[in-house]
């Protein structure tokens, strides 16, 4: 039974049990629920929304706008770079990572050759140290010797430095003992020609090259410091900002590589 006959049944009840004294009510009544019944129901329904045509040309007109003016829309969290790889990539950073970087290739350098004397290897590379001063030169610490000069080994114990001009004969000389290498004695062949006789490396010997060692390492690590704390200056990083881990954790990871080419240094020299 629909629920439109059950309406009507319920209505005709109703209207025969009504007094006497009302009959045309109870008629009109009846009228009324017929012809709800038999009246065709209307259903409504909400309009779609009309698509906008121009909304891609709004999106474009939005992109000129300025940031404060521009709809406000959530960030992908895949699109979020975190703080410590933001700092990194920053452009102090890297050139200040760059200058550390290269201390601490200048002291393993040095290391490898002091290394080389300790182990009792004569080659060349044990006058890297030393710096010639020459007219005109643009460092005022000198030139390398390679640059005023060729070494050579000789039977394996002796260094033979022979120098492209004789007049730069004696400030060679002077250079080899300003470097103040362990066991280097220049002594003079001819008017172009030193040879540097390489004693076996001895106990005192190997102390001394490691105490040499020491204090480049030292040097280093003033340098290093030096260069951290023009990197803090420049982004006004202290110790109580939260960005300053990151920062000391590349002055930490550089001395521990320095530290750690001194260890395996002084275990070399025993």
């Amino acid at each position: 039974m629909s629920a439109a006959a059950a309406l009507l049944r319920f209505r005709l009840a109703a209207s025969t049990s009504l007094p006497a004294s009302r009959p045309q009510c109870a008629g009109v009544a009846a009228r009324r629920v017929a012809v709800a019944v038999t009246r065709p129901q209307v259903r409504f329904y909400a309009k779609a929304a009309k698509k906008s045509k121009d909304k891609g040309k709004e999106k474009e007109k939005e992109k000129d706008l300025p940031p404060a003016k521009q709809s406000k829309k959530g960030v992908a969290t895949d699109e979020l770079v975190p703080a410590s790889q933001r700092i990194v990539s920053s452009e102090e950073y890297k050139k200040t990572e760059g200058k550390m970087q290269t201390v601490l290739e200048w002291f393993r350098k040095e290391v490898a050759a002091l290394e080389t004397r300790a182990t009792g290897r004569v080659t060349p590379a044990l006058l890297s140290p030393v710096r010639v001063k020459v007219a005109g030169a643009s460092d005022s610490r000198g030139v390398r010797l390679e640059e005023v000069a060729t070494v050579g080994v000789k039977e394996g114990t002796t260094l033979l430095v022979t120098v492209f001009e004789e007049h730069t004969l004696k400030g060679v000389e002077q250079a080899i003992y300003e470097a103040k290498i362990p066991g280097i004695t220049p002594q003079r062949l001819d008017s172009r020609t030193i040879k540097i006789p390489i004693p076996k490396p001895t106990v005192e010997t190997r102390n001394a090259l490691y105490t040499n060692a020491t204090r480049l390492a030292e040097d280093a690590r003033v340098q290093m410091r030096k260069h951290h704390q023009a990197l803090l200056k420049k982004e006004d990083i202290n110790k109580h900002s939260p960005d300053f881990a990151t920062y000391q954790g590349l002055l930490d990871k550089l001395l521990a590589d320095l530290d750690k080419i001194l260890a395996h240094l002084k275990k070399t020299t025993g």
